[in-house]
Order: structure tokens, then sequence, then C-alpha cells
């Protein structure tokens, strides 16, 4: 079962973070991140206006093979950083455990929100860290399936999440449809209109919070 790890790292722990920390004016965020061959080449967002003072860094930095500039509008640019090896350790741990970053931003330390593919991708995550010496405070551990996951990412209800949760185990969205809005109102011990509405919100939120995180897609 996939989990989801929150944790804080400061700056100083992993090569992206020292570099950043040069440009207090800037914010980044980490939007993946690709391996392809024995290089890195994580895919990052900057807000501010020291941006092209942060290219010039990476493009002089000595672990750095390459910096290009995606996608760039006014004070905002996506780049794709390709890094040498050695190469920037706490990304390489996040791609050598076939994790998935779903949150990584800057601020005063970095707060991170990964998703592992079971317990045991966590688990040899954190050996990874133990072994290269980065040292992280891990705020939150959830399955997948945790309300409280879903309630706080996508600020579903309760009661949202109940009915959503639901409609999915019980296959209202498989094809054909397993079961019907009024066999999950019995089991809610709802209205019929009523779970209908939980359900359609619930999906509404969901689909609308994952479109404003994907920024591209790969056909």
């Amino acid at each position: 079962m996939s989990v989801i790890a929150e944790f804080s790292i400061e700056a100083d722990q992993f090569l992206l973070g020292r570099i950043i920390a040069e440009f207090p004016n800037l914010a980044v965020e980490i939007e993946r991140v690709v391996p392809t061959g024995n290089r890195i080449m994580p895919y990052i967002w900057g807000y501010g206006e020291d941006l092209d003072e942060f290219v010039s860094a990476m493009q002089d930095h000595r672990n750095v093979k390459s910096i290009i500039a995606v996608d760039q509008v006014d004070n905002q640019a996506l780049y794709k950083i390709e890094w040498e090896d050695p190469t920037e350790q706490l990304i390489a741990g996040i791609a050598e455990t076939t994790a998935t970053i779903l949150k990584a931003r800057s601020n005063d330390v970095w707060t991170f929100e990964i998703r592992f593919e079971d317990h045991k991708g966590l688990a040899e995550f954190n050996e990874y860290c133990t072994a290269h010496g980065i040292e992280y405070s891990l705020e939150r551990v959830s399955a997948l399936t945790d309300s409280q996951y879903f309630e706080k990412s996508y600020a579903l209800t309760k009661p949202q999440y109940e009915a959503l949760s639901l409609a999915v185990e019980y296959g209202y969205f498989e094809i054909p449809r397993e079961v019907t809005y009024k066999e999950l109102a019995e089991q809610l011990d709802i209205s019929e209109q009523a779970v209908s509405e939980r359900v359609r919100r619930a999906t509404n939120k969901v689909l609308r919070a994952i479109m404003r995180g994907q920024s591209s897609f790969d056909f």
C-alpha cells in the first residue's frame, strides 16, 4: 500500500538547498525528478527577482551539468537541472527509492511530501539518508487511503471523504458501474441526493487539485 511521508529538512543538509539559500529572495518548488542513466534531472519552479543570478550560479557549479529554462513568465520559471556525478544526494535518494515528489518547497526550512510505493520504500529512503549523513525531521506518515490525508490535501469534509471512498470501494466508477447511489445511500444511512452531492463535490475537489498540480502531460 502506498504511503505518504511528510518531512522537513534544513537547507544545509542537501546541495540544492545550500545553493538556494544563497538567494533569500528566491522561492523554489521541486516539481518532479527524472533519473536518466547515472544522472538525476529534477524539474524545479523558481519564483522571484533573482532568477538570472540563480541560473548563473547553477551554471558555474561543479556538480551541475546543465540548467535549462523550460518555461518562463515574468519572475517565475520552470527549469530542468541535470546533475553531474557526484549528484545531489537527497534528490538522488528520492529517485533511487522510486518515490514520487508530491510537494517540495523552500522556506526557512524545506518541506517535502513524498509518496512511496510501500513502507519498505520509506525504510529504504531512511537508510539511504542515514548512509549519506542527511538529517531530516519526519513529521507524518499516512497511508494513501488515510482520510486525514485526503481531507488535508484536497480540502474534503469527512462526509465527502466517506462517500467518495465508499463509492470507489464498491465500484461506482467502474465500467460497467457496480453500485448505485441508492445502494451507497443505504450504506451511509443518508438520502440518495445527499450521497450524490457528496460524491460529486469530493470528486470535483480532488480533480481540481490534481489538475492544478499537473503542469504538463506525457503521451
